[in-house]
């Protein structure tokens, strides 16, 4: 099976449990938030966070049930940082995956509370893995790692100093490898991290895990930048050039296509040398860095 066949079979699998844990929008007063925020998670996407941290998982040998809650958690999460980045007062966008974006179809002020109530409601649906699996002591520890690197020390810090910069009009280096890292890295970091930690990881093997997520996110984010520059719109699937045209600073504008390139491989290789040399092997989840690297789109 290719590369972007088992994806989409690993994307579906996490769809078949993801769904279970949505709510209810026949019922309630405030069942038009319900339909936004389930609008908002069955729109699509890859499901990458909830793999990646079902294949860490499966590295060190988990077979619980805690690891459900937490893979739709961290997709909830994720969705929800895609609603808030839409809306008029972010990047101001009416389209996302072909489809309304939530504000757009249900109202700003509705896009905003589907994003509230999806970030507060991955956390209920994490707490449920004490429920789904009472005998794993680890899931403390997999709450904490989930509620900092989605918060202001993670994702959502990454995002203030995009903002500021957008309205500043100009970066630094080290403010764009923060952002790179918080806004993008930190729930790539996480998935992998709960991964491990939830099957039982050594305290050294989870610092390790975090180590390659932190490349790999890096890598993927320098990615995105050269294809914004080198490739096309049927191609890539949107509008290229989109970070020339509107003057936004990338690692390709500092470091130029070639470097870039080269980051790109140096970087992905590092992660791949870490988990090598690991104990456990997951094939798959080695493929899976390398798609994400060097994807076309």
């Amino acid at each position: 099976m290719e590369m972007k066949e088992e994806m989409s079979y690993k994307a579906a699998e996490v769809e078949r449990f993801l769904y279970r844990y949505l709510p209810d929008e026949a019922h309630g007063y405030q069942k038009n938030v319900f339909k936004a925020m389930n609008y908002s998670v069955t729109a699509g996407g890859k499901r990458l966070r909830p793999i990646l941290m079902l294949e860490t998982y499966k590295l060190f040998g988990g077979n619980g049930k805690a690891i459900y809650p937490f893979a739709a958690a961290m997709e909830m999460i994720h969705t929800y940082s895609l609603v808030h980045d839409d809306l008029p007062a972010m990047d101001n966008d009416m389209l996302r995956r072909g489809k309304p974006t939530t504000h757009a179809k249900f109202g700003e002020a509705m896009g905003i509370l589907a994003g509230d109530g999806l970030l507060n409601y991955a956390f209920e649906t994490a707490f449920l893995a004490f429920d789904e699996d009472p005998t794993n002591t680890n899931i403390p520890r997999a709450l904490k790692v989930l509620a900092k690197k989605a918060g202001i020390y993670g994702m959502i810090g990454g995002q203030v100093v995009d903002v500021e910069e957008d309205q500043q009009n100009g970066i630094s280096r080290n403010r764009l490898n923060f952002i790179y890292a918080l806004k993008t890295g930190a729930l790539i970091e996480a998935s992998m991290m709960i991964g491990a930690i939830l099957a039982g990881a050594t305290d050294e093997q989870v610092d390790l895990m975090e180590q390659v997520a932190s490349k790999i996110g890096l890598a993927f984010q320098i990615q995105d930048d050269i294809l914004d520059v080198t490739s096309d719109t049927e191609t890539l699937g949107k509008e290229v050039g989109s970070d020339i045209k509107n003057n936004k600073i990338t690692y390709v504008v500092f470091e130029g296509i070639e470097r870039s390139k080269s980051d790109v491989k140096r970087l992905t290789d590092e992660a791949i040398e870490i988990l090598n040399d690991l104990p456990y092997e997951n094939p798959f989840l080695t493929e899976l860095l390398e798609f994400l690297v060097y994807r076309e789109k």
